[in-house]
């Protein structure tokens, strides 16, 4: 009898079941592409044009190797399997930062460039189609590029506006919030909308004009009608075709965003963040030293801030995903990675009171936080009172959701008579009882083993290591 083999299609992975060209799918934890034979022609032009090779050349584009999986092949269009590189963690664009959105529209157009050099154009600008891997975006869709044909419209100008341009235009002129439409809007923020959001001042730029206001006109004017056939025919030349890169490139480009003044992105500058060097000092040396014995290979620091603590954890070893919810923090993490080129720190947003959801079709297409989990430890420093004080969330189900995410765990109690804790409090009824180290330490036993608690020296915090309990 034949074993039986496991194959998740498009789980886990970017949505890929719209696309006639082939799909992702899994096998036995390992991510795999199948192309179909409608794509054959294309994938041939995009390796004898160079493209590929000068795209891997320039970590442009995700590696791949060619797989004999014939046996396995998931549709009678099966033209061939490949296997791209693995990359350690699937973010998605509401989960970055500005700069981390910016750069990745900014390789988009790159590669669209690049391809034109090579007779080819990309049918798709998705921001989905971009990862960050080691520290930089890298384009993760191999079969996103087509033949070129002189005269042809982009097909992907529409979607890299909505995608990257809109939302950055948003962030940069409105509110750096904003980015958060993409979580309602997966397939591009409509740009009727973004008109009505825009403020005045933002006419000012040629770039947003012609890219947003006249771009958005002009759905309105030909939705729902029948195009001639001259209007059909119409289209760019390939020089007007490198004119429009431009021009996109030139409108990224000067969209900036300060992170100043954001509530927690200066909280290490800060005299009130209640460490003396010293002590902070002493604090990263007994969180080196429970990453020590831990060991572990992915680490994901829960209100990194601007990434202190996930640097000491990223220099021991561990690919580190450094979470925060101030965007001014995540900002300065990632162009600090930027700097020092470090290749295993992933900044991204996280709200630990309504974490990333499940979305898409089905719920299937983009998973969930906690679908993406879990990991080896998690850090979870100064951060305990904001989640029980500041939004009311029970110690145990603090410690429940840690347990799912995590085999070992480095947190950090905070007691009352902490100024940050009594700053909390200061305008509201305490109405927090349990709120005590005992009642913390009852409450996380019942999930986890203590290993390790030391007092932190010139403050009233304790730091723990636990390990998760077995099921029984």
């Amino acid at each position: 009898m034949k074993k039986r083999i496991k194959i998740e299609r498009n789980e886990g992975n970017p949505v890929s079941y719209k696309d006639p060209s082939g799909f992702v799918f899994s096998l036995n934890g390992e991510i795999y592409r199948q192309i179909n034979k409608i794509y054959q022609d294309n994938y041939q032009l995009l390796n004898k044009s160079g493209l590929y090779e000068k795209l891997i050349s320039l970590g442009y584009l995700i590696p791949h190797q060619e797989i004999s999986l014939k046996s396995l092949s998931l549709s009678t269009q099966f033209y061939k399997t490949i296997k791209p590189q693995k990359i350690p963690f699937i973010s998605y664009p509401y989960e970055w930062c500005f700069s981390m959105l910016k750069d990745a529209a900014l390789l988009t157009l790159k590669i669209q460039q690049i391809a034109l050099e090579h007779g080819m154009s990309l049918k798709d600008a998705s921001a989905f189609n971009v990862q960050f891997f080691n520290g930089k975006p890298i384009f993760i869709d191999t079969l996103s590029f087509e033949k070129y044909e002189e005269g042809k419209p982009w097909v992907a100008y529409k979607q890299f506006v909505e995608h990257f341009l809109a939302p950055l235009a948003l962030m940069s002129f409105t509110d750096i919030r904003l980015s958060k439409l993409s979580t309602l809007f997966i397939d591009g923020i409509p740009l009727d909308l973004v008109t009505h959001i825009l403020p005045l001042k933002s006419l000012v730029k040629p770039s947003m004009l012609m890219h947003i206001y006249f771009h958005s006109s002009s759905q309105k004017k030909f939705t729902n009608k029948k195009l001639s056939q001259s209007q059909l025919k119409f289209g760019l030349s390939k020089r007007s075709f490198l004119g429009l890169l431009d021009s996109l490139e030139g409108a990224v480009k000067n969209l900036n965003w300060d992170p100043k003044g954001t509530q927690w992105s200066d909280y290490y500058q800060k005299a009130n963040n209640n460490y003396s060097d010293r002590s902070l000092k002493k604090k990263a040396d007994l969180v080196l030293d429970f990453l020590n014995i831990t060991r572990p290979r992915t680490v994901w620091d829960l209100g990194a801030n601007s990434g202190l603590f996930s640097r000491i954890a990223a220099e021991n070893g561990a690919f580190v995903l450094s979470f925060d919810n101030d965007m001014g923090a995540l900002e300065k993490n990632y162009l600090e990675i930027v700097r020092g080129q470090e290749t295993n720190i992933l900044p991204l947003f996280l709200d630990l009171t309504n974490p990333t959801a499940a979305l898409g079709w089905a719920n299937r297409e983009r998973l969930s936080l906690i679908q993406r989990g879990p990991c080896d430890t998690i850090l979870a420093l100064a951060l305990i009172h904001h989640l029980a004080i500041a939004q009311n969330i029970p110690l145990n189900n603090i410690a429940s959701l840690f347990s799912q995410l995590c085999k070992h765990l480095v947190i950090e109690f905070i007691p009352k008579e902490d100024s940050q804790v009594e700053r909390l409090l200061m305008n509201r009824i305490d109405i927090f009882p349990d709120y005590t180290k005992e009642s913390f330490e009852k409450v996380f036993k019942e999930y986890f083993k203590i290993i390790k608690v030391y007092p932190l020296k010139e403050s009233k915090r304790t730091l723990y290591l636990m390990e998760k309990r077995n099921k029984k």
